[in-house]
C-alpha cells in the first residue's frame, strides 16, 4: 500500500512537472529582435519585436537556436539567445536552458511562410519605382524605437525593396519627429524614404 502510494505520488510530481514546463512557453524578448518568416537571417523580416514584448513560444528546431512566436500580433522565428523565460523568480535563457525548460521540438518547411505575418505582392499590387543612386544613411537608434513603437498598416508593392528605389505616389509615408526622413513599411518591411524624392535611403533588415 505504501508502495502503492509512493508510485501515485511519484505520477503526480512528474504530470506536475510536465504542467509546469508547458506553463513556462510565455516567454520575454530580451533584446530588441527581428521577428522573421523563417529560421535564420535570410529569411525577410516581418517586424521589430522591442525589448521586454511578451511572447508565446511555440516550439524551437532542434539542433537549432530557432524558435517560433506569437508577439505583438506577429508570428514568426525569432533567435533562442533573445528569448527569456521566468523560472523561480529568475530569467532564464532559452537557448542556454532548451532541455531543461521542457521546450517542444518543431519543424519548418517553406510552407510554414504562409502562417507568419509575410506578405507576398500579387500581379495586381503597383510595381516600385526605378533605383537611383543616393547617399548612405546611418539611422540613429531612436529612429528604429520610433518605428517599432509607431507601426503603419504594411503596403503591398512588386520589385525589389532596396535602396534608391522610388515609392510610387498612391504610398502614404509617414513623418518622423524631428528627423529628415520619413518612413514607411513595405512588403512587411520597414524603410526610411526621403519625403522630397520618394526614393528609399534606409532598409531595415
Amino acid at each position: 500500500m505504501f508502495a502503492k502510494r509512493n508510485l501515485l505520488l511519484t505520477g503526480l510530481v512528474l504530470l506536475g512537472s510536465a504542467w509546469f514546463a508547458q506553463a513556462q512557453m510565455s516567454a520575454t524578448t530580451a533584446t530588441d529582435l527581428n521577428v522573421r518568416t523563417g529560421p535564420g537571417p535570410q529569411y525577410p523580416s516581418v517586424g521589430m519585436a522591442t525589448r521586454g514584448s511578451e511572447a508565446t513560444l511555440d516550439g524551437c528546431i532542434q539542433g537549432s537556436s530557432w524558435c517560433r512566436i506569437d508577439v505583438n500580433g506577429m508570428r514568426g522565428w525569432v533567435d533562442a539567445e533573445a528569448l527569456s523565460v521566468e523560472q523561480n523568480g529568475n530569467p532564464v535563457v532559452v537557448e542556454e536552458h532548451y532541455s531543461q525548460l521542457g521546450v517542444p521540438t518543431i519543424t519548418y518547411t517553406e510552407t510554414d511562410q504562409a502562417t507568419t505575418g509575410s506578405v507576398s505582392p500579387s500581379p495586381d499590387d503597383e510595381l516600385i519605382g526605378p533605383v537611383s543612386e543616393v547617399d548612405a544613411v546611418a539611422p540613429p537608434a531612436e529612429v528604429r524605437t520610433y518605428i517599432t513603437q509607431n507601426r503603419v498598416n504594411t503596403v503591398r508593392l512588386r520589385g525589389n525593396v532596396v535602396v534608391g528605389a522610388t515609392l510610387p505616389q498612391s504610398v502614404v509615408i509617414h513623418r518622423i519627429p524631428d528627423y529628415q526622413y520619413s518612413y514607411v513599411e513595405v512588403n512587411r518591411q520597414p524603410v526610411l524614404v526621403d519625403p522630397n524624392t520618394r526614393r528609399i535611403v534606409y532598409v531595415y533588415q
